[in-house]
């Protein structure tokens, strides 16, 4: 079956991204069609970028690469689950997808942010680094604006058009994860 990661972009105290995120994943485990499973990058000791070569070489020297490269090659699509700080995504998260290279191709990833506009510009920033890393980013996206999404801006109290939203852009990961299989077939029978 289809597995999609659901990573969760910030290790902040206190962030707002944890309620999302577990929103995302109790919503994603009801559909029938892919298994879910969140990752959290607390649980992922990445330094800056420390490694000697490229991502694209594929010679990871570190254990924690190597660990962080396996984790991220069993899954088949991603939902990216990001804050917005200072108009683009989170340090930790962009560190994250630095770290490695085919372990994201051919794979399709879909974007839900928070923020005081939605976090749009972090995910616009996102979708960038998705052409890059030959990830295929859906159209739909979940937007979630401090001021309509959380009380106080602290308790996140999603609305039925972020359940919807969600909705959508889950079943468009999906159906291009699936479409992308071939690809990543033949990349895996050729390495």
């Amino acid at each position: 079956m289809t597995r999609i990661g659901i990573i969760l972009g910030s290790t902040r105290p206190h962030r707002n991204g944890e309620q999302v995120a577990r929103w995302v994943l109790d919503l994603a485990s009801r559909r029938p069609d892919a298994e879910f499973e969140l990752v959290d990058l607390r649980d992922h000791a990445l330094p800056l970028l420390d490694e000697p070569f490229p991502p694209s070489l594929g010679r990871y020297q570190n254990e924690h690469t190597r660990q962080w490269a396996e984790r991220i090659a069993s899954f088949d699509g991603f939902v990216f689950v990001t804050p917005e700080y200072n108009h683009s995504t989170s340090a930790v998260l962009k560190n994250a997808i630095d770290y490695l290279y085919s372990e994201w191709n051919n794979k399709a990833v879909g974007f839900v942010s928070y923020g005081s506009a939605g976090g749009v510009r972090a995910a616009e920033q996102l979708r960038l680094i998705a052409g890059e890393l030959q990830l295929a980013d859906v159209r739909a996206q979940v937007i979630l604006p401090f001021a309509t999404e959380f009380e106080n801006r602290r308790t996140f109290a999603p609305d039925d058009f972020a359940v919807r939203s969600l909705d959508a852009m889950l079943g468009q990961v999906i159906a291009w994860t699936e479409a992308l299989a071939p690809l990543r077939k033949k990349r895996s029978a050729a390495a």
